[in-house]
C-alpha cells in the first residue's frame, strides 16, 4: 500500500517511531499535545466516511486521515488559508475547505455533549 508525499512527509516528521520534531514542536505546531489530537483522528476516521482514507477509481490511494485532519487543525489554530496547505500537505484548496466543514461537523456531532456544552455549577467552582 503506497502513500504519497504529503502523507509520507507528515508521518516521518510528526507520527513516525523516531519523527523528525520532537512532541514539543508538536503541541507547539499543532496546539495540542499529539494523544489529544490522535484521539480526534482516531475518532474521526471510525465515525466519519470523510476522514476514511479510500482509493480512487484507478486504485491510488487518498488522502489520509493525518492529511486530512492537519489540514483542518492548521487552518483553526493558526487562521492560515485554506491553500496553505499545498507545498506541506499535497492538498489543495477546495480539498482543505472541505476537509474544515467535514472537520467542524464531526467534531460537533462526535464531541459535542461532551465538551461543547454550558458550563455547570460544578465546572464554575
Amino acid at each position: 500500500m503506497t502513500t504519497s508525499a504529503g502523507d509520507n512527509r507528515l508521518w516521518n516528521d510528526y507520527f513516525s517511531e523516531d519523527p523528525t520534531f520532537p512532541p514539543h514542536l508538536f503541541r507547539r505546531r499543532f496546539r495540542m499535545y499529539k494523544e489529544v489530537f490522535m484521539r480526534i483522528v482516531d475518532t474521526l476516521s471510525a465515525n466519519v466516511p470523510f476522514f476514511q482514507q479510500r482509493r480512487d477509481a484507478v486504485g491510488r490511494l487518498g488522502l489520509s486521515t493525518l492529511q486530512k485532519c492537519t489540514a483542518a487543525i492548521r487552518m483553526l489554530a493558526y487562521g492560515s488559508a485554506a491553500g496553505a496547505g499545498d507545498e506541506y500537505l499535497r492538498l489543495g484548496e477546495s480539498t482543505s475547505l472541505s476537509c474544515l466543514t467535514n472537520f467542524t461537523e464531526g467534531i460537533i456531532q462526535l464531541f459535542g455533549d461532551e465538551y461543547l456544552r454550558r458550563p455547570t455549577p460544578e465546572d464554575l467552582q
